[in-house]
C-alpha cells in the first residue's frame, strides 16, 4: 500500500503517466480552448482595465474601491464552493460540466456590459453599483467557469492529454488577454470615449464571450465517469474532508493564490506604468503583449518540455528564467526597450506555469479519488477558482491600497515622487517576491514526495 501510494504521489509531482481516457483530436482541443479566450475577454478586462475604469474614468477612490474588490472576492469563495458541490450533483444528457456552459453563456455576455456601466448616481450611490454589479459578475462567472474548468477532467484522464487540452486552454486565454490589452482602448476612443465607449466595447466583448462558451459547449464531450463511487451520493461534508486531506491539492490552491495575486497586481498595473512611467500611455498595448506574446509562441512547444521533465521541473526552470526580465528591466526602468526586453523575458519563464497548473489541478483529482474513494471534481475546482479569484481580488487591492497610500491622484496629469515610486516598486520588484514564494512551493512538493520515499 505504501509502495503504490509513493508511486501515486511519484506520478503526480512528476507529471503522471498515461491512464484511462481517449485520443483527443484538434477540433475539440480548439473548441475547449475557446472557452478560456471567452473568460478572458471579462477575466482579463478585471484585471488590465477595471480599476483604472473605476478609478480614473468613473471617478472612484482607488482604496475604497479596492477594498470593495477584496471583500468581494474573499464572498465569492463561498459561492465557489456551492457551485463546485452542484456541479458535482449535476445531471442532464449533456454531462456534469457541459450543459452549465449553455446555460449560463448569454448571463455572462450580459455580464461584461454592466462591469463597465458605471452609471452617475453620485459617489455613494457609484459605489453601491459597483459592489453589487461586482457581485454579480463574479457569480456569474463562477457558474460558468468552474463548469469549465471541471470539464477538463471529464474530458479524459489520460495526463498528458490534459497537459495538451490545457496548453489549448491557456493559448486561447493569453489570446484574449491579449485582444483586451490591445484593442480597448482604440475600441474606447472609437465609440466616443468616456463611459460611452467603455459601455459599448464591453457589450461587445460580451456577446463575443457568450458566442464563443457556446462553441465549447458544441465542440466538447464528456467521457470520464466516476470510478470508485456511485453518481451523485458524495454529500458538501464528505466532498471538503476528503479534500483537506489531498496534500497535493491543498498545495495547488496555495500556489494558485499565489499566482494570481501576482497576476491581478501585475496586469492592472500596465496602464499605469504605461501613462506614468513611460509618459506615454499608448503604449499599455505593446507593454502587455510583450508579457503575453512569448506565451502565446511558448505555448505551442512546452508540451515535450513538460512531458520530458514533467510539470513542477518545468515550471521552476520558468521562474528562474523569469527572474532575469527583472535584472533587464532594473539596468532602467524609464526605458520601453529595456523594460519591453524585460517583459518578454518574464513572458517566457511564465509559459510552463501557465500550460500546466491546470493540468496540475486535474492531476490531483485522481490521487484524491485513489486516496480516499471520493471523486470531487466540481469542489477540486471550485476550490481552485477560490484560488485565483481571492488571489486576482487580492492583487488589485494590494495595488488600489498602494496606490492610495502613496498619494495616486486618479486622472491627475502627474503624479507625486511617492506615487511614482510605487508604481516602479509595484511593476519591478512584486514579481520577484512573487517568484520566490512560487518556488518555495514547488521545492516543498518535490520534498514531500523526497519524504515518502524512505
Amino acid at each position: 500500500m505504501a509502495g503504490a501510494l509513493r508511486k501515486e504521489e511519484e506520478n503526480f509531482a512528476n507529471g503522471g503517466s498515461p491512464s484511462q481516457g481517449s485520443n483527443i483530436n484538434f477540433k475539440e482541443k480548439f473548441g475547449y480552448g475557446l472557452g478560456d479566450l471567452a473568460s478572458n475577454l471579462v477575466f482579463a478586462a478585471v484585471s488590465s482595465f477595471l480599476l483604472f475604469y473605476y478609478t480614473d474614468v468613473a471617478g472612484a477612490s482607488a482604496a475604497i474601491v479596492g477594498t470593495i474588490i477584496l471583500v468581494s472576492r474573499f464572498l465569492d469563495g463561498f459561492t465557489d464552493i456551492g457551485m463546485g458541490a452542484l456541479v458535482d450533483k449535476t445531471t442532464s444528457k449533456h454531462g456534469k460540466a457541459r450543459p452549465w456552459l449553455l446555460w449560463m453563456a448569454i448571463p455572462y455576455a450580459v455580464s461584461a456590459f454592466l462591469l463597465f456601466t458605471v452609471p452617475d448616481f453620485g459617489p455613494v450611490g457609484m459605489l453601491i453599483y459597483i459592489a453589487i454589479t461586482y457581485n454579480i459578475v463574479h457569480i456569474i462567472y463562477t457558474a460558468i467557469n468552474i463548469p469549465y474548468g471541471v470539464l477538463n477532467a471529464r474530458i479524459t484522464q489520460d495526463q498528458y492529454q490534459r497537459s495538451s487540452l490545457n496548453i489549448f486552454r491557456m493559448f486561447m486565454a493569453v489570446v484574449g488577454s491579449i485582444i483586451i490589452m490591445n484593442v480597448t482602448i482604440p475600441l474606447v476612443d472609437f465609440f466616443g470615449g468616456g463611459k460611452q465607449g467603455w459601455s459599448i466595447t464591453f457589450a461587445l466583448f460580451g456577446i463575443l464571450a457568450g458566442i464563443l462558451f457556446l462553441v465549447t459547449f458544441f465542440w466538447t464531450k464528456e467521457r470520464i465517469e466516476n470510478v470508485q463511487q456511485s453518481k451523485n451520493t458524495v454529500s458538501l461534508k464528505v466532498g471538503v474532508k476528503s479534500l483537506l486531506k489531498n496534500k497535493y491539492w491543498v498545495l495547488a490552491v496555495i500556489f494558485a493564490l499565489v499566482i494570481y495575486t501576482g497576476n491581478g497586481l501585475g496586469g492592472g498595473l500596465g496602464v499605469y506604468y504605461a501613462q506614468y512611467i513611460l509618459d506615454n500611455p499608448a503604449l499599455v498595448g505593446p507593454l502587455g503583449l510583450a508579457g503575453m506574446f512569448p506565451v502565446v509562441i511558448g505555448l505551442i512547444f512546452v508540451g515535450p518540455i513538460i512531458k520530458k521533465f514533467g510539470k513542477r521541473n518545468s515550471m521552476i526552470g520558468g521562474l528562474l528564467f523569469g527572474l532575469l526580465g527583472t535584472v533587464v528591466i532594473l539596468i532602467d526602468p524609464t526605458n520601453f526597450l529595456f523594460v519591453l526586453i524585460g517583459s518578454v523575458i518574464r513572458g517566457i519563464g511564465g509559459v510552463p506555469v501557465a500550460a500546466s497548473f491546470f493540468a496540475m489541478l486535474a492531476d490531483t483529482i485522481e490521487y484524491g479519488e485513489w486516496k480516499s474513494g471520493v471523486r470531487t471534481e466540481g469542489l477540486v475546482y471550485s476550490a481552485g477558482s477560490f484560488g485565483t479569484k481571492v488571489g486576482m481580488g487580492l492583487g488589485a487591492a494590494i495595488m488600489g491600497w498602494c496606490l492610495a497610500a502613496s498619494g495616486y491622484v486618479g486622472g491627475a496629469v502627474e503624479q507625486s515622487s511617492s506615487a511614482i515610486t510605487m508604481i516602479v516598486f509595484l511593476f519591478v520588484w512584486v514579481p520577484v517576491i512573487f517568484t520566490v514564494i512560487q518556488l518555495t512551493i514547488l521545492a516543498f512538493i518535490n520534498w514531500i514526495k523526497s519524504i515518502q520515499a524512505f
